[in-house]
């Protein structure tokens, strides 16, 4: 992976180490900066590579973020920037969607988001600088069939970025939000590989193809850099024209 922004003397925290993740902070690293990764799978967080920190943390515990978040500053000696790229999603209608399932993506998209944003952001405002960066999704817009809990905590992760933005921007603080259309990770694999699904996926992208990790890293860099400091409270769809149709 080569990117062109200079991260030399950063320092960041990113929290999910699954394919988007594990990307992002490659790109952070590859770019110079110190780069620390939260997870709670340990095997995620040793396939990440040279230049990146893992920490297995609980992100679905407030008081274990609020660890996670301690220990990561404590490791990097201060933190610039915080980016969130936890996810789970269980594709199932409404009616089939039982409350444990509901709970558990509360807890792993919308709850870690609060938690560690607030953590990141009580590091940052005291500061005077810091950029943070939610992976949303383009299901926190668009009514996808068999989507309501992920597209629930994805619109509220974007409410929340948004609040967050408002109350940190005299501070130095910026806060958006990428938004990826379908991308193929982890999460997605076995459900492309049903058939008919990702031919179906892909006629609904004018750009004719599905989203790759490597698609996000130039979005999220931009919101994490210097350069953004005018840019808050935004969500940025990469999702190649998907929420145009």
């Amino acid at each position: 992976m080569r990117t062109t922004w200079d991260f030399a003397g950063t320092r960041a925290l990113v929290a999910g180490a699954g394919g988007i993740g594990a990307t992002v902070a490659r790109a952070l690293a590859e770019a110079g900066a110190a780069v620390v990764v939260l997870d709670v799978d340990k095997d995620k967080l040793d396939g990440i590579g040279a230049g990146v920190t893992g920490l297995v943390a609980d992100l679905t515990a407030a008081d274990a973020c609020r660890a996670a978040v301690d220990e990561a500053v404590r490791l990097l000696g201060g933190l610039d920037v915080f980016v969130h790229a936890v996810g789970a999603n269980d594709r199932r209608p409404v009616l089939e969607t039982r409350d444990e399932v509901w709970e558990r993506l509360l807890a792993v998209n919308l709850n870690s988001a609060f938690w560690l944003g607030r953590a990141a952001g009580a590091v940052m405002v005291p500061s005077g600088y810091g950029r943070i960066v939610y992976l949303s999704s383009v299901s926190g817009l668009l009514a996808h069939k068999d989507h309501a809990p992920y597209a629930a905590t994805k619109g509220g992760v974007n409410q929340l970025m948004r609040v967050m933005a408002r109350e940190w921007a005299s501070d130095g603080v910026t806060v958006n939000a990428v938004a990826p259309g379908y991308t193929e990770t982890g999460l997605t694999r076995d459900y492309l590989a049903r058939p008919g699904v990702r031919a179906s996926m892909e006629a609904l992208v004018p750009a004719g193809r599905l989203g790759r990790p490597e698609d996000l890293t130039g979005p999220v860099l931009f919101l994490a850099s210097a350069e953004s400091a005018f840019v808050t409270g935004q969500v940025l769809y990469a999702d190649g024209g998907r929420t145009l149709v």
